[in-house]
Protein backbone atom coordinates (compact mmCIF):
# COMPACT_ATOMS: atom_id res chain seq x y z
CA UNK A 1 0.00 0.00 0.00
CA UNK A 2 2.69 2.54 0.97
CA UNK A 3 4.60 1.44 -2.72
CA UNK A 4 1.45 2.49 -4.19
CA UNK A 5 1.14 5.57 -2.58
CA UNK A 6 4.74 6.60 -3.33
CA UNK A 7 4.33 5.64 -7.03
CA UNK A 8 1.34 7.73 -7.38
CA UNK A 9 3.03 10.84 -5.74
CA UNK A 10 6.32 10.37 -7.36
CA UNK A 11 3.93 10.08 -10.78
CA UNK A 12 1.88 13.41 -10.09
CA UNK A 13 5.12 15.21 -9.18
CA UNK A 14 7.09 14.35 -13.09
CA UNK A 15 3.39 14.91 -14.29
CA UNK A 16 2.63 18.50 -12.94
CA UNK A 17 6.39 19.62 -13.58
CA UNK A 18 6.59 18.42 -17.14
CA UNK A 19 3.32 19.61 -17.71
CA UNK A 20 3.90 23.27 -16.30
CA UNK A 21 7.27 23.41 -18.26
CA UNK A 22 4.82 22.43 -21.14
CA UNK A 23 2.33 25.03 -20.39
CA UNK A 24 5.34 27.59 -19.88
CA UNK A 25 7.29 27.06 -23.08
CA UNK A 26 3.55 27.45 -24.69
CA UNK A 27 3.15 30.53 -23.22
CA UNK A 28 6.44 32.09 -24.15
CA UNK A 29 6.86 30.75 -27.60
CA UNK A 30 3.29 29.44 -28.97
CA UNK A 31 4.41 25.83 -29.19
CA UNK A 32 1.71 23.44 -27.51
CA UNK A 33 1.51 19.84 -28.77
CA UNK A 34 -0.27 18.17 -26.00
CA UNK A 35 0.54 14.48 -27.90
CA UNK A 36 3.83 15.33 -27.31
CA UNK A 37 3.37 16.79 -24.10
CA UNK A 38 1.58 13.56 -22.52
CA UNK A 39 3.40 11.51 -24.12
CA UNK A 40 6.90 12.68 -22.86
CA UNK A 41 5.21 12.73 -19.22
CA UNK A 42 4.35 8.99 -19.64
CA UNK A 43 7.69 8.20 -20.71
CA UNK A 44 9.67 9.89 -18.12
CA UNK A 45 7.26 8.60 -15.44
CA UNK A 46 8.48 5.23 -16.39
CA UNK A 47 11.90 5.91 -16.48
CA UNK A 48 11.79 7.35 -12.64
CA UNK A 49 9.25 5.48 -11.26
CA UNK A 50 9.61 1.86 -9.74
CA UNK A 51 13.10 0.63 -10.19
CA UNK A 52 14.75 3.99 -12.18
CA UNK A 53 17.13 3.46 -14.85
CA UNK A 54 20.43 4.05 -12.61
CA UNK A 55 19.64 1.27 -10.62
CA UNK A 56 19.05 -1.02 -13.30
CA UNK A 57 22.26 0.00 -15.07
CA UNK A 58 23.98 -0.76 -11.73
CA UNK A 59 22.39 -4.16 -11.18
CA UNK A 60 24.74 -6.41 -13.07
CA UNK A 61 22.06 -9.17 -13.15
CA UNK A 62 19.08 -6.57 -14.39
CA UNK A 63 18.58 -5.72 -17.92
CA UNK A 64 18.09 -2.37 -19.17
CA UNK A 65 15.32 -3.70 -21.72
CA UNK A 66 13.14 -2.97 -18.85
CA UNK A 67 13.35 0.77 -18.34
CA UNK A 68 13.04 0.51 -22.39
CA UNK A 69 9.55 -0.83 -22.44
CA UNK A 70 8.21 1.29 -19.40
CA UNK A 71 9.21 4.31 -20.87
CA UNK A 72 8.14 3.03 -24.39
CA UNK A 73 4.60 1.47 -22.76
CA UNK A 74 4.37 5.30 -20.60
CA UNK A 75 4.70 7.26 -24.09
CA UNK A 76 1.53 5.52 -25.63
CA UNK A 77 -0.35 5.20 -21.79
CA UNK A 78 0.33 8.99 -21.96
CA UNK A 79 -0.76 9.70 -25.43
CA UNK A 80 -4.19 7.62 -24.80
CA UNK A 81 -5.26 8.82 -21.62
CA UNK A 82 -5.07 12.10 -23.54
CA UNK A 83 -7.01 10.86 -26.20
CA UNK A 84 -9.21 9.52 -23.40
CA UNK A 85 -9.46 12.60 -21.71
CA UNK A 86 -9.46 15.07 -23.98
CA UNK A 87 -10.84 14.26 -27.20
CA UNK A 88 -13.47 10.89 -26.07
CA UNK A 89 -14.91 12.27 -23.34
CA UNK A 90 -13.97 15.80 -23.14
CA UNK A 91 -15.39 17.20 -19.96
CA UNK A 92 -14.90 20.61 -19.18
CA UNK A 93 -14.08 22.83 -16.54
CA UNK A 94 -13.22 26.51 -17.16
CA UNK A 95 -11.42 28.20 -14.98
CA UNK A 96 -9.87 31.91 -15.30
CA UNK A 97 -8.13 32.81 -18.27
CA UNK A 98 -10.19 30.66 -20.34
CA UNK A 99 -8.15 27.25 -19.05
CA UNK A 100 -10.17 24.20 -19.01
CA UNK A 101 -9.09 22.48 -15.83
CA UNK A 102 -8.88 18.95 -17.33
CA UNK A 103 -7.20 19.53 -20.29
CA UNK A 104 -4.56 22.20 -18.80
CA UNK A 105 -1.03 20.18 -18.88
CA UNK A 106 0.09 21.07 -15.22
CA UNK A 107 -3.44 18.83 -13.76
CA UNK A 108 -3.46 16.52 -16.65
CA UNK A 109 0.11 15.67 -16.58
CA UNK A 110 -0.32 15.10 -12.71
CA UNK A 111 -3.03 12.88 -13.48
CA UNK A 112 -1.55 10.67 -15.70
CA UNK A 113 1.92 10.85 -14.37
CA UNK A 114 0.03 9.54 -10.76
CA UNK A 115 -1.93 6.40 -12.56
CA UNK A 116 0.75 5.44 -14.41
CA UNK A 117 3.45 5.73 -11.70
CA UNK A 118 0.74 3.80 -9.32
CA UNK A 119 1.00 1.15 -11.81
CA UNK A 120 4.41 0.85 -12.43
CA UNK A 121 5.72 0.90 -8.86
CA UNK A 122 2.96 -1.91 -8.01
CA UNK A 123 4.35 -3.56 -11.00
CA UNK A 124 7.95 -3.53 -9.63
CA UNK A 125 7.20 -4.02 -5.63
CA UNK A 126 5.46 -7.55 -6.89
CA UNK A 127 7.68 -10.32 -5.47
CA UNK A 128 9.97 -8.03 -3.56
CA UNK A 129 8.73 -10.17 -0.28
CA UNK A 130 9.81 -13.12 -1.73
CA UNK A 131 13.62 -11.92 -2.29
CA UNK A 132 15.99 -13.88 -0.26
CA UNK A 133 17.37 -12.02 3.25
CA UNK A 134 21.21 -11.05 2.80
CA UNK A 135 22.27 -12.35 6.35
CA UNK A 136 21.51 -15.92 4.89
CA UNK A 137 18.80 -16.88 6.97
CA UNK A 138 15.36 -18.48 5.58
CA UNK A 139 12.36 -16.81 6.43
CA UNK A 140 10.30 -19.91 5.66
CA UNK A 141 8.52 -21.82 8.53
CA UNK A 142 10.32 -24.92 7.86
CA UNK A 143 13.77 -23.78 7.89
CA UNK A 144 12.69 -22.77 11.71
CA UNK A 145 11.14 -26.17 12.79
CA UNK A 146 14.28 -28.32 11.62
CA UNK A 147 16.28 -26.36 14.00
Amino acid sequence: MVKLLVGILKGAAIGAALGYGAHALGQATGFSNPWLTFGLIGAFVGLFVGKPIWSLIRDKNATIWISVLKTAFGFGIGCGLYALIARAISPSWIISEGINLFTWPVTLGGAIGAVYGGFVELDDAMGDDKAPKKDGKSSSPSASKKK
